[in-house]
């Protein structure tokens, strides 16, 4: 009984702290898309069938010709007997088919599982294992490594499809060479043949649609489960946020195994019957050229993408000029960078927030006027809590804080996850009566503008002094010639952790080490300063194009 008294207790003073924060953002229009019965299968179903769906190099596919092979391959799926709740492993980067199989995958009432292509065997066999799908689908070039994890679980169905499909270009700089694999595995087989209309689904809204395992360092990562009415339910916030409609061109620069990439790109499309523009993956320079080709009007990704695009030398204006919105988020973003890459094309990069739990944005900043800077920390803003989000920020007890005090950001609203695959007790140490903690630190201020500080697993303790890796690297940032940076603790037998940065310099340029120290005494107290900072060709990053501090850190341990 006490248990129960202090979680209502809890969830009461959650509610109240909410409720002062929602009056702080009266000046904010509230619209909540009413969408709660749909399915993203109504989504993708409701765009006109004549309308363009995909843009891949030199080819086009309507939402008519995604339904049509979609139906085809649902067709098979039905006949190996793959239905309701049944798992559908996707393995592939940006290509058309992707968006095919996941369609493919809701309408036999399936739950799509997105996997890294970059996985190798033993990471596959782990969540093969855990979420033991009965289909899996993968590129060519990574047939051997699939199939051997497959094993384990023996699917009833693996198959392959070639990057080289659905164009005929064939861009040397992106596209890898066919690999070996055998024919009888090929997708493109099926999507060729005409087969009959699989039976309806039985499909609602609170089923799962998507899995997508989260970022783990240690173990099997969880698998956050997400339902149609989160996925629907953000895409429609969003369509609505970006301005998004049918006649909107988004560009693919986050993976689709990605959240950003599954949900804002893929899942926001459908809302608002807008086609998407993929290239395999991201690369910088064949990234330019689509802009110009194709004419986006919408990206959102990771900062690093835009630094990368901002290290084409031949990169100018009017790359960007058909863009209307340009978003970046999944990781702080430094003033210095948006600043400087408004100075170069003319364009603001505006700030975004959410993570895999969340069905990616849970935050986001006005499409125009100022984002504004904490003056005591230098943090960019995340922005503000979107239509049916609450957000709030709580102490190390879980006790809500007022404006400008740090503590944990949680957040409850439509894009929270049912919770993670088979994990129940992972599930309960992060959800609590619709709130979801998010294991990030920030705080807000007087105007409910949010900031992130950094991951609570991030901070560095360095004689006893916490150093929240974020405020230094908006410092080094600022110094001329700087690409990337990320900040990462090392173990100290005086202080316990030491400050160490590492830094990869733009094009053309080399890092004074001696003056980018020289730079951040100038500006830091001296418990933040790096006392060693490592200049490296590039940074490690995930395929979302976050930087990777962890594998930063570890390697300092194995020095």
């Amino acid at each position: 009984m006490m248990a129960e008294s202090d979680s209502a207790s809890r969830l009461r003073a959650y509610e109240e702290a909410a409720g002062r924060l929602r009056a702080r953002l009266v000046d904010s229009p509230v619209v909540v898309p009413d969408c709660s019965m749909l399915t993203v299968l109504d989504l993708f179903r409701s765009a006109p069938r004549e309308a363009p769906a995909l843009f891949y190099f030199d080819a086009m596919q309507t939402y008519g010709d995604v339904d049509r092979y979609s139906d085809r391959l649902a067709a098979v799926f039905a006949r190996k007997g793959v239905g309701r709740g049944d798992r559908v492993a996707v393995i592939l980067q940006n290509v058309p088919q992707f968006v095919i199989v996941s369609v493919a995958a809701w309408k036999v009432g399936a739950i799509v599982v997105s996997l890294n292509p970059m996985y190798r065997t033993p990471e596959l066999r782990k969540l093969f294992k855990d979420c033991e799908p009965k289909v899996v689908i993968c590129h060519d070039d990574h047939w051997d490594n699939v199939l051997t994890a497959a094993t384990t679980v023996n699917p009833e169905l693996v198959l392959w499809t070639a990057a080289r499909e659905f164009q005929m270009r064939n861009d040397v700089r992106v596209l890898p060479e066919p690999g070996r694999a055998p024919q009888a595995h090929a997708l493109d087989m099926i999507l060729a043949e005409d087969q009959p209309a699989p039976p309806a689904p039985v499909l609602s809204s609170d089923d799962i649609g998507l899995l997508l395992y989260t970022s783990g360092t240690t173990g099997v990562p969880k698998g956050a489960m997400l339902a149609h009415r989160n996925l629907v339910a953000t895409a429609a916030i969003c369509r609505d946020h970006f301005e998004l409609n049918g006649m909107s061109r988004i560009f693919g620069v986050a993976p689709l195994f990605h959240i950003t990439g599954f949900e804002i790109q893929m899942v926001a499309a459908f809302a608002a019957h807008a086609a998407m523009v993929l290239t395999y993956r991201f690369q910088p320079q064949v990234a330019l050229d689509a802009f110009l080709e194709w004419r986006p009007t919408f990206i959102v990704g990771a900062i690093t993408a835009f630094i990368g695009l901002m290290n084409q030398a031949d990169a100018t204006s009017r790359h960007f000029e058909s863009f209307v919105h340009l978003y970046s988020g999944g990781a702080p973003i430094a003033p210095s960078v948006i600043d400087a890459f408004a100075k170069r094309f003319g364009r603001a990069i505006r700030s975004s927030y959410g993570m895999t739990e969340l069905t990616s944005a849970s935050h986001l900043a006005p499409n125009e006027g100022p984002i504004p800077v904490d003056p005591e920390s230098g943090a960019l803003s995340i922005g503000r809590p979107t239509a049916a989000v609450d957000a709030i920020v709580v102490d190390d007890e879980r006790r809500p804080l007022g404006p400008g005090e740090h503590g944990e950001v949680v957040v409850r609203g439509s894009g929270v996850m049912a919770g993670y695959w088979k994990k129940p007790t992972e599930t309960d140490e992060v959800l609590s009566n619709g709130w979801l903690h998010s294991g990030d630190v920030g705080f807000f201020d007087e105007n409910g503008w949010f900031y992130l500080v950094d991951r609570k697993k991030d901070m560095i303790s360095a004689s006893g002094f916490k150093v929240w890796p974020r405020e230094v690297e908006d410092v080094i940032y600022g110094f001329p010639g700087v690409r990337e940076a990320a900040v990462v603790g090392a173990a100290d037998s005086y202080r316990g952790e030491t400050v160490v940065a590492f830094v990869s310099a733009q094009a053309g340029t080399i890092i004074d080490v001696a003056a980018l120290s020289r730079f951040c005494r100038e500006r830091l107290a001296a418990y933040k300063c790096p006392v060693d900072i490592r200049v490296l060709d590039d940074l490690p990053k995930t395929e979302s194009g976050k930087i990777t501090r962890n594998t930063l850190r570890d390697g300092l341990r194995t020095r």
